[in-house]
């Protein structure tokens, strides 16, 4: 260390295009940028102290330098000591696994406040503080933005508060400092094998998490997925296990499905839900069992999760005055297309055609592409592959990818159109009564990236002016 600790600082600041006077740079080695290039840039800015792994050359008079081993695990406990540690004062629960954990961490947030709690929400989709709204730009923020919204929960009177937790978040050591009541594990498939070299590593880095929690803390784990006695191995944490198929502690079966919503039975009570789908029911007894595990009472959970909406984004539908079912799922992963996908088979009483639109993003995993159009093209009547956020690569690339993915048999069956909004429209026309379209990938995405540009697009608007126009003609 150079230079003196007893000093007054205004922000920790990572990014150094944000330094004012007095602030404190953590200089991060980044997944592109090393941070210590700038320690110059920032001193001159502003900075007073600089937090850093390797000390620069160039040590100034005046300047504290702090040299750490890790600057992200650095960066996430200055930042949680800076808010006075606000995970420590209110429940907070992460969720993690593939697939799952933007419905699980949303329904909880509903679940909690019709019961009466004032509750925070960190999530994909959005950041809620009680009922004020944030953007969110990350499945999991940056460690001081996790730590000033957990403070302004504090602030706010929040009693419970639900956070979805990320590979890479994971990873980056984000959550390192956060005290956690409770780690809730959904399931692992593929995905992020563009960030994680290997699915080891992923998987290695989603039990990190659970090594990570406290003695006080619950690790609730789902038995039936191959990797979810895994997580459990050297946690601390109170062992709960959820099923369908197998003995966990919690268990639900399923009765009945329809298209707007499904029959269960929990421990002999039998509850009507409107989410829809076997993946659906594994995040509804996640939720059941973390209700129960916060202290709820039985007969209110029940009670409440009968009345949950399903999020937005995921399982979304809308019918046309023809009887032609649309549906808007976020699935962006081969798993959660074939969740789906099965999910529509399952319900159907089978003379519907299933028509899906499926894109894969730019800049992402590019080995899922031709997984995605295999599983479309096979379970679907037909498939017709589309753009879907391509940002900075050529579209056209992404769907030569994806065709190659599909099976000789099922080439038939496919269509490809460049335009998304095209793509839709063709769906629609190529539709009968009691057909079923599903518009999988975006989701709650409102937007499309070309070339790094965002202009609006909405998978569930489109399909409904498709509809409107289609009713007129």
């Amino acid at each position: 260390m150079f230079g003196v600790t007893n000093i007054d600082v205004n922000q920790l600041v990572f990014d150094s295009r944000k330094i004012e006077k007095n602030d404190v740079f953590i200089a991060q080695k980044g997944f592109s940028v090393d941070g210590h290039l700038f320690i110059n840039k920032v001193i001159s800015l502003g900075a007073i102290a600089i937090i850093c792994e390797v000390f620069p050359s160039d040590i100034k008079e005046g300047i504290t330098y702090v040299q750490v081993d890790d600057a992200n695990v650095a960066l996430a406990v200055m930042a949680s000591n800076f808010y006075e540690n606000p995970s420590t004062k209110f429940p907070l629960v992460g969720v993690t696994g593939t697939n799952g954990k933007t419905t699980i961490a949303s329904l909880l947030y509903q679940l909690f406040y019709k019961a009466g709690y004032k509750v925070g929400l960190l999530s994909t989709v959005k950041v809620l503080v009680d009922e004020v709204e944030f953007k969110a730009t990350h499945t999991t923020p940056d460690s001081v933005a996790i730590n000033k919204y957990l403070d302004m929960m504090l602030d706010a009177g929040v009693e419970f508060c639900f956070m979805e937790v990320s590979s890479h978040g994971i990873h980056q050591k984000r959550t390192e400092g956060l005290k956690f009541a409770g780690g809730i594990f959904t399931n692992l498939s593929h995905d992020h094998l563009d960030y994680h070299d290997t699915f080891a590593e992923y998987r290695n880095v989603k039990k990190s998490f659970f090594d990570s929690l406290p003695k006080s803390a619950f690790a609730l784990t789902n038995i039936d997925d191959k990797n979810g006695n895994f997580m459990l191995q050297n946690t601390k944490a109170k062992k709960k296990t959820y099923a369908l198929k197998t003995v966990g502690d919690y268990k639900v079966k399923i009765l009945e499905k329809q298209i707007s919503g499904t029959l269960i039975s929990v421990d002999g009570t039998e509850v009507w839900t409107k989410l829809i789908g076997v993946f659906n029911i594994y995040n509804l007894t996640a939720i059941i069992a973390t209700a129960d595990l916060l202290g709820l009472e039985k007969l209110e959970i029940l009670t409440i999760v009968s009345q949950l909406e399903s999020v937005s984004g995921r399982f979304q539908y809308v019918i046309s005055e023809e009887g032609n079912t649309a549906i808007i799922d976020y699935a962006h992963t081969p798993d959660a297309l074939r969740n789906v996908l099965e999910t529509i088979n399952d319900i159907r009483t089978g003379n519907e055609k299933v028509i899906t639109v499926v894109g894969c993003g730019g800049d992402r995993d590019a080995t899922k592409r031709p997984k995605m159009a295999h599983i479309a093209s096979q379970l679907s009547t037909q498939a017709i592959f589309t753009s879907d956020n391509p940002r900075s690569e050529n579209p056209q690339t992404i769907l030569d990818e994806m065709e190659d993915g599909v099976s000789p048999e099922n080439y038939r069956k496919t269509l490809t159109v460049l335009d998304r909004r095209q793509a839709i429209k063709t769906a629609c026309k190529l539709s009968e009564t009691g057909d079923i379209i599903l518009i999988a990938g975006k989701g709650h995405e409102n937007y499309q990236e070309v070339n790094g540009v965002r202009s609006h697009f909405d998978d569930l608007e489109e399909v409904t002016n498709c509809f409107n126009q289609l009713k007129k003609n």
